[in-house]
């Protein structure tokens, strides 16, 4: 390349100083204005006295000047150009006055400047814009959104949203109704960022940008920085869109950004295009899927009012199948349109088998299948391979660790591929470190290959995490279960640092916890199954009236098609409580006598005495109290034999509550001081802690001790609500009201009560 040293005089200073600020090389310059470069590096350098002055007309035009700006070059030219020598005839007309000579300051003729165009000549402003979508409706929250984030200096706006959700359909109906008066002109680009068949150069897309702005074809730079600088310059003192759709990365739409204050951008994509945030302070507008009513409606635009009107719960039930994605919904609309004799219903049975629902949003080259495909296809192998993985979820929410065993990996690299991938759109972050995917995502994920052993080492992930919680939930408490031979040990397991972010845990996770066991039961991993459902007890203690029957006959089920009779008498032992708990106390006692007699048989003191303990609570609940109390100091001595304090003040405290219930009141009062002295762990939820200050308060109560009672009723229902045991809260204040009735009382009662029956 030619020296671009400046050289000191005035034409070629100033020529370089503007070809610097617009960005363009000698190349460019001498390109766009027709001359050649070692022409331009002699203008430059002052080794040329004065460029002839349609030279400088061209060189204005190529760098965009104002007529202000072609004036001041100009005259920074004419300062170097040599004066023609003047003849006799010129002599002669010098001194012969005529009506239409200059005064004696103007220059002669020869030296006036030829007048340059403001801006390239064009007839119209030009509009590249595609035609407006038909069919569009809805979408008021988002126009007015992206008409806000439009306003002010030079702003650039950025619609993102997943494939298919019609982010192009949105600005393109925003753009044609024309809200900021874009007198100088619309543009538009479709960048292909997600396409098949590649992406558009930049260089074309500004060619065709310039070529629109009146650029003379042949004075297009070559070069991407040229092209770029010289559609900067031309749109500075416009009132211009500029329409950047399907862009694949911020580098990609910056390179197309206009010049000035008075331009509006707005880009398009599948990604989030932080960049841009970063570098131009551009505004998103999310795009998400459309609610039901706008679904509907969509429909029925396409498919006319009276079709959709005559089947409106089908309509809705589509609308629900397509997961209100637009793209869906078109191909869905489009199918129905080629069949009139079909009904709404029928494709909505047709799209409610999972295994074909994608297939049926497939139309030729177009449809959800294809769309995420491409959006996958810009991805690196690793967020494509954990995508695939995350099919094999089968619940609805993950989070980094259940990744990483999805994937064999570990969370710190899962965590970066789900940030890919919510980038993308295909999750998203519903609550900080929890992702979701749509239906149609999801479907598209699990079509996907993503190798054998995915599913069994989610399962032993919630294995490892609910033992951990465990451990958290209920300090020092028995396995419930030795771990399968082959278990699978995830690279990490989350901590939980006390009872409380266990049980949250437990309480967020329930439903994927549910839907493992499933596909686990499905998958004949029997093994897998009643250890992942006994692993919830803490959660089913809890929660104990919120219907865990079903996943407790499940996890019996799997326990005797492994074989495993120590599994199958701790799950019998749990459904007897829950059933008991649930009044059904015939069914508990026919599972708990079962349990009781499997556990004695296999030498389990342990869960000998829990079947007893949880026996004896049905054998109470149908008034046998003497037999409960028989079944509880058995449990007792069983448990002192074992050595176990905290499972023997377990038995304690039944004890103590099936001889309160009696009206053995001294008994009771003895059984749960001896309980209580067994320890107190005062920095967890010591549910057994509570229920015994219960009964200690009713025996004392009971006793005449009235004072002394209240106290420990009340000791009791604190302790209850501080740790948001709603249940034991209710029991403790439940027998505080029958001794002091009181109306502070009455309402921390009613209370408790109410988040119990919402809770249940």
């Amino acid at each position: 390349m030619a020296s671009t040293t400046p050289a000191a005089g005035p034409f070629g200073t100033r020529l370089h100083a503007l070809r610097r600020g617009a960005g363009l090389s000698q190349e460019d310059l001498a390109h766009a204005a027709g001359v050649s470069v070692r022409a331009l590096s002699y203008l430059e350098q002052g080794r040329s006295r004065g460029p002839q002055r349609r030279t400088v007309q061209a060189l204005a035009t190529a760098l965009g000047l104002d007529p202000a700006g072609a004036r001041e070059l100009e005259e920074a030219a004419s300062l170097g150009r040599p004066r023609p020598r003047r003849t006799t005839q010129d002599a002669q007309a010098q001194n012969t006055p005529t009506q239409n000579a200059p005064t004696e300051h103007a220059p002669p003729p020869a030296a006036m400047p030829a007048p340059v165009p403001e801006a390239p000549p064009h007839t119209a402003a030009p509009d590249l814009l595609p035609r407006a979508p038909r069919g569009f409706h809805g979408r008021a929250a988002e126009l007015a959104a992206l008409t806000r984030a439009t306003a002010g200096e030079a702003p650039v706006c950025l619609v993102v949203g997943p494939a298919g959700v019609g982010k192009t359909a949105l600005v393109l109906h925003w753009a044609h109704q024309d809200p900021a008066g874009f007198t100088d002109g619309r543009l538009y680009a479709d960048l292909r960022g997600f396409s098949d068949t590649g992406e558009v150069a930049t260089v074309e897309v500004l060619r065709e940008f310039l070529l629109a702005l009146g650029v003379p074809r042949e004075r297009v730079p070559e070069s991407v920085n040229g092209a770029a600088a010289l559609f900067r310059s031309l749109a500075a003192d416009r009132r211009l869109l500029v329409v950047l759709d399907n862009a694949r990365d911020a580098e990609q739409a910056g390179a197309l950004l206009p010049g000035g204050d008075r331009c509006v951008t707005v880009v398009t994509s599948r990604h989030r295009l932080t960049g841009l945030i970063v570098s131009d302070t551009a505004r998103p507008v999310a795009l998400d899927v459309l609610v039901p009513e706008d679904a509907t409606a969509l429909l029925a635009r396409i498919l006319g009012t009276d079709r959709v009107d005559a089947e409106p719960a089908a309509a809705r039930r589509l609308a629900e199948l397509c997961g209100g994605l637009p793209l869906a919904l078109r191909v869905a609309a489009a199918r129905l349109a080629q069949r009139p004799d079909w009904t709404l219903a029928a494709m909505a049975a047709e799209l409610s088998d999972h295994t074909r629902r994608l297939g049926l949003l497939d139309l030729e080259d177009t449809g959800v299948r294809a769309a995420l495909n491409l959006t996958l296809r810009q991805l690196p192998e690793s967020v494509r391979d954990l995508f695939a993985h995350l099919g094999r979820h089968p619940g609805t929410h993950l989070d980094r660790y259940a990744a990483a065993a999805l994937a064999a990996t570990d969370p710190a690299t899962a965590d970066t591929a789900l940030e890919r991938l919510a980038a993308a759109h295909l999750l998203t972050e519903t609550t900080p470190g929890r992702w979701q995917m749509h239906d149609l995502v999801r479907l598209h994920a699990r079509g996907l290959d993503a190798g054998p052993g995915a599913l069994t080492r989610l399962l032993d992930h919630h294995i490892a995490t609910a033992t951990a919680a465990v451990a958290a939930a209920e300090p020092g408490a028995e396995d419930c279960f030795p771990l399968p031979a082959d278990f699978h040990r995830p690279a990490a397991v989350r901590e939980f640092g006390d009872r409380a972010a266990a049980v949250a845990w437990y309480a967020a996770e329930r439903d994927n916890l549910t839907l493992s066991v499933a596909a686990a039961h499905g998958a004949a991993l029997p093994d897998r199954t009643w250890r992942l459902v006994m692993s919830m007890w803490p959660l089913i203690v809890w929660r104990v009236r919120d219907g865990w029957v079903p996943l407790l006959e499940t996890a019996l089920a799997a326990t005797r098609a492994d074989a495993d009779r120590h599994g199958e008498a701790r799950v019998l032992n749990v459904l007897g409580w829950v059933l008991t708990e649930e009044g059904r106390t015939p069914e508990a006692l026919v599972h708990l006598t079962a349990a009781s007699a499997l556990a004695a048989e296999a030498g389990d003191a342990f869960a000998e005495a829990n079947a007893l303990i949880v026996l004896a609570a049905a054998h109470a609940a149908l008034g046998r109290l003497d037999e409960a109390a028989r079944g509880c100091e058995r449990a007792v001595e069983l448990t002192r034999g074992a050595g176990d304090p905290r499972m023997e003040r377990l038995a304690l405290q039944h004890l103590a509550r099936h001889r309160a219930d009696a009206g053995h009141w001294h008994q009771a009062l003895t059984t749960a001081t001896r309980a209580l002295d067994l320890g107190h762990r005062p920095d967890t939820t010591d549910i057994p802690h509570v229920l015994l200050l219960t009964i200690k308060g009713e025996a004392l109560l009971g006793l005449g001790h009235r004072a002394e009672g209240i106290a420990q009723l009340d000791l009791a229902a604190r302790e209850a609500e501080s740790a948001g045991y709603d249940d034991g809260a209710v029991r403790a204040l439940t027998a505080l009201l029958r001794a002091a009735p009181d109306a502070e009382v009455r309402a921390r009662h009613d209370a408790a009560l109410a988040r119990l029956t919402t809770r249940t």
